[in-house]
């Protein structure tokens, strides 16, 4: 907090008082950033402070003007190239201590001393440019130091906001039937439909969910990145389906049913005789939908697996023995 001064002498009138900012430490980049790299960071900012983003507070609302005067000025050259060189005039005057006051007449925009003597001016002279501006979004130290040089006056060209992503996950059955998840994004509830067919890798869009569009322009877009999880019986292959089926040794050899499962229910499948371990069977649109088209379904694909008798009895295992024999094994 310092006194304005003009060329090291004390205006007249009443004393007004004047902070530094440091524009680098608002947007948090260092001295050396580029301006894209500047205007990354301030749309990465500027999305989570923005008041619509966080309706009714104060202190992200001024959070949001900081940012907004800082980018302002890191990416217009002119203006930048002065803030340095005041920076590194207020290092050095913190530097030395000295109690009088740092001298901002050289850095104040537009004053004219008109030759007073000493480079007296009135105070009211160099705050009139700022002090009823209607840029009332910018402070007292932007309007004095840049007021002057249009920083901030042009029109911000209309655009449209920064997309959002968000990952997320669904099981084989909401991919099969379809659902529906509830989101928190930039603090609005959604409700999001998820389509039947959805796989790994498939991207949802929801139009005007993303962020704030620039000087009155479209909002972003949310995309959502959908992940199916793996399934603890089926194998899943674009839209088929692949499973295991244990069948016993008495159907595999004789002829028999085996319940299949599907995504849709249980069914019955006729086991004809003598069918081997390894047969696959293909239960037609029995698999998927398509993501393109729901009424097109994939196949189900099982493979039979004969599982052999345990706990054999006495009498089974002669029985055993026997047919070995007559096999001549």
């Amino acid at each position: 907090m310092i006194d304005i001064k003009i060329k090291g002498v004390p205006l007249p009138g009443t004393i007004q008082i004047m902070d530094y900012k440091d524009y680098y430490k608002a947007l948090g980049v260092n001295k050396n950033a580029d301006v894209d790299e500047i205007k990354k960071i301030y749309r990465k900012l500027a999305r989570k402070y923005h008041p619509d983003v966080n309706p009714g507070d104060k202190s992200a609302e001024e959070r949001f003007k900081e940012i907004n005067e800082a980018y302002h000025v890191l990416t217009d050259p002119e203006a930048r190239a002065k803030y340095d060189r005041l920076g590194t005039s207020w290092q050095a005057y913190q530097q030395t201590g000295v109690q009088s006051g740092f001298d901002w007449g050289q850095w104040v925009s537009g004053v004219n001393t008109g030759g007073q003597p000493g480079g007296q001016v009135d105070l009211n002279d160099i705050l009139s440019g700022f002090n009823n501006s209607k840029s009332s979004s910018f402070s007292d130290f932007f309007e004095a130091i840049f007021g002057g040089m249009g920083v901030g006056q042009q029109a911000a060209t209309p655009g449209k906001g920064e997309n959002y992503n968000q990952n997320i996950e669904i099981t084989l059955e909401e991919a099969f039937s379809g659902t529906a998840k509830i989101l928190r994004v930039g603090g609005r509830r959604l409700e999001i439909k998820i389509p039947k067919g959805a796989t790994t890798g498939t991207k949802v869009r929801v139009r005007g969910e993303g962020a704030e569009g620039v000087a009155g322009g479209p909002k972003g877009d949310l995309y959502l990145d959908i992940t199916v999880k793996p399934h603890p019986a089926f194998e899943r292959v674009e839209d088929d389906l692949y499973l295991e089926m244990p069948v016993n040794l008495y159907s595999a050899v004789l002829g028999g049913e085996a319940i299949v499962p599907t995504l849709r229910g249980k069914i019955k499948l006729k086991i004809p005789p003598e069918t081997q371990s390894g047969r696959t069977f293909r239960l037609k649109g029995q698999g998927m939908p398509s993501l393109k088209n729901p009424e097109i379904r994939g196949d189900l694909y099982a493979k039979v697996v004969v599982a052999l008798p345990e706990n054999l009895t006495d009498r089974e295992i002669e029985l055993f023995e026997e047919l070995a024999d007559i096999r001549g094994l």
